[in-house]
């Protein structure tokens, strides 16, 4: 008859076995204070963007036929907004074709500021607006002032008075708000079909995720941006 090993006591006396409470309680709190988001898809079966014509586009048909990622911004005035979409430009065709994704970005502004806006970043993927937030909403973005700081931001190459001056500038050639400043972006990885495989909530202005994560969460080929350098070259 083999001999029965003696369970080995636990160190200071604790019970060896898993509490699934507790495991619950830390794996919640290895999240961190990130808002998560908690997507409606049949709500959002029931909200529309615009496109720069002023069509309207059902939002659930966005992605629902292909992986896609989605960029909310803040004000299109916002110079964080104009450099960080700036990035975006530079992805290649070819490697979001490869990963067969789209890009789409989504504004807070009035459709007829696409087009400028197209013009002022050299962004010539998918762009949307949402003039009356609704979609912001259901998708959880948050509505406050907060800025947060820039220097680990990858995307905005302006300093802060360089970069409001700009933002001024701007504004002073629009004379009309493109978007309300409270409102703050995030960024999704959704499709196809009723599927999210990646969220940000944006915290503040600056609080973008980088655009290589959000590539690498997709499934497409990193770019080299100029404060994020991750492609070698050999």
């Amino acid at each position: 008859m083999a001999d029965l090993k003696p369970e080995k006591p636990a160190e200071n006396g604790a019970d060896e076995k898993a509490d699934p409470v507790q495991e619950a309680e830390d794996l919640k709190m290895s999240r961190g204070p990130r808002k998560e988001a908690d997507v409606n898809f049949e709500k959002l079966k029931e909200l529309y963007v615009y496109d720069e014509l002023g069509n309207k586009i059902r939002f659930s048909d966005v992605y629902r036929k292909q992986k896609t990622i989605i960029v909310m911004t803040r004000h299109l005035l916002d110079f964080i907004t104009k450099e960080y979409v700036e990035d975006l430009a530079i992805i290649p065709l070819e490697y979001l074709q490869e990963a067969e994704t789209r890009l789409v970005v989504i504004g807070p502004a009035p459709f007829k500021f696409i087009k400028p806006f197209r013009k002022v970043t050299n962004y010539q993927y998918t762009m949307y607006c949402d003039p009356d937030g609704e979609l912001y909403k259901a998708m959880g973005c948050m509505f406050k002032m907060a800025c947060g700081p820039l220097d680990k931001c990858k995307h905005v190459k302006s300093g802060v008075i360089s970069g409001f001056m700009k933002s001024m500038w701007r504004a002073m050639q629009y004379q009309e708000y493109q978007g309300d400043p409270k409102q703050q972006g995030a960024s999704f990885i959704m499709g196809p079909g009723d599927v999210v495989h990646f969220s940000h909530i944006d915290e503040s202005a600056s609080d973008h995720v980088d655009i290589n994560d959000l590539l690498e969460a997709a499934g497409v080929q990193k770019v080299s941006f100029p404060k994020d350098q991750r492609v070698l070259t050999v």
